[in-house]
C-alpha cells in the first residue's frame, strides 16, 4: 500500500534563495528519495512549488515540494515497495534537505 510522507524544513534563507537553492539541487533529493533504486524522474515548477513523478521497476512515486518565507514542505507518497522503508527515506530527504538549507 502507497504511504504518504510529509517533510517540513525550517530555514531563514527567504523564499527566493530557498527556491534556488532547490531548483539547483534537487538531484541529491531525488537520490536519497529512490532508497537506492534506480527511478526516472521527470519535473516541473508552477510558481514555487516544483512537482515530480518517479518511475522504476513498475513503482511510482509522486510528490510536491512547496517553498514557502520560513520553511520547504515536501510531501510524497511512496509505491508498496518502499513504504516500508518510509521512515529511512524520511531521514535521508530531511539530512539532504537540511544541508542544502543551512545559511552559509
Amino acid at each position: 500500500m502507497a504511504r504518504p510522507v510529509t517533510i517540513t524544513l525550517s530555514h531563514d534563507l527567504g523564499k527566493e534563495e530557498a527556491r534556488r537553492r532547490v531548483a539547483e539541487n534537487f538531484d541529491k533529493i531525488k537520490s536519497a528519495l529512490s532508497g537506492g533504486i534506480t527511478f526516472r524522474f521527470t519535473e516541473e515548477w508552477s510558481g514555487d512549488r516544483l512537482s515530480f513523478t518517479a518511475k522504476g521497476l513498475g513503482q511510482n512515486i509522486k510528490g510536491d515540494i512547496d517553498i514557502f518565507e520560513a520553511h520547504v514542505r515536501i510531501v510524497v507518497v511512496l509505491p508498496a515497495l518502499l513504504a516500508g522503508i518510509a521512515e529511512s527515506i524520511s531521514g535521508s530527504v530531511e539530512k539532504q534537505g537540511q544541508i542544502l538549507l543551512e545559511k552559509k
